[in-house]
Parts: C-alpha cells; structure tokens; sequence
C-alpha cells in the first residue's frame, strides 16, 4: 500500500524547486491569495519554527511577531499556491524544533546569525 501512495505521489504530484531551510532560519513566502475572481500575492516573513515530514508531506512552520502578539503559519511544501521562498538570516541554532522560542521576548529572542 504505501509503495502504491508513493507511486501516486512521484507521478501526479508537481514538485517545486525550493532553497534548503531550517530551524532558526529568517525566510519569506509569498503565496497566492484567492478573493472571488482576483488573485493577489501576499508574503509571510518570520522565523522557522519546525521543519516536518519528508517527500511531498513536507511542511513548516514560521513565526512572526504582529506587534505583540505572535502569529504562526503551518505551510505544506507542496501548496499549490506557493510561489517562492526567499531565505533573508540563516540561524545558528541547536536543535530542529525551537519551540522554546515561543516564550521568549525582548533582546532573548534573538537568533544568532550564520557565518558562511
């Protein structure tokens, strides 16, 4: 069975060409928004929380602070509406999961910067 779901998934399933991004990492979305008959672009700029699952069940989240409430967004790697990714900091952190980074304000939630 899951020989066929992967046959169905490599056949029929169109795969787009992302950067490679982590935990800690600072990226931008842009997806397309759909309002009636007008489509728009709208982008999602934050931090990597998690990166879940393999293949095509991929999925992400990212966390931005709107004022001073924060807002998460879960996208699947394979969204039909996604239209890019831009990767703006890699971070420097320890683990794959930072929900730690949840609870955090002020100058402590801060990700150190990558040096490449």
């Amino acid at each position: 069975m899951e020989e066929l779901v992967k046959f169905v998934q490599d056949e029929f399933v169109t795969k787009k060409e992302f950067p490679k991004f982590g935990a800690g990492d600072t990226i931008t979305v842009y997806y397309e928004i759909r309002e009636g008959e007008k489509t728009r672009t709208q982008f999602f700029r934050g931090v990597v929380i998690q990166v879940k699952g393999t293949g095509t069940s991929q999925t992400f989240t990212i966390r931005k602070m709107s004022g001073t409430i924060g807002v998460e967004r879960i996208f699947p790697i394979n969204l039909p509406a996604l239209q890019k990714i831009e990767i703006n900091k890699k971070g420097n952190v320890r683990r794959k999961r930072i929900y730690y980074f949840r609870g955090l304000t002020g100058k402590k939630a801060r990700i150190k910067e990558k040096r490449i």
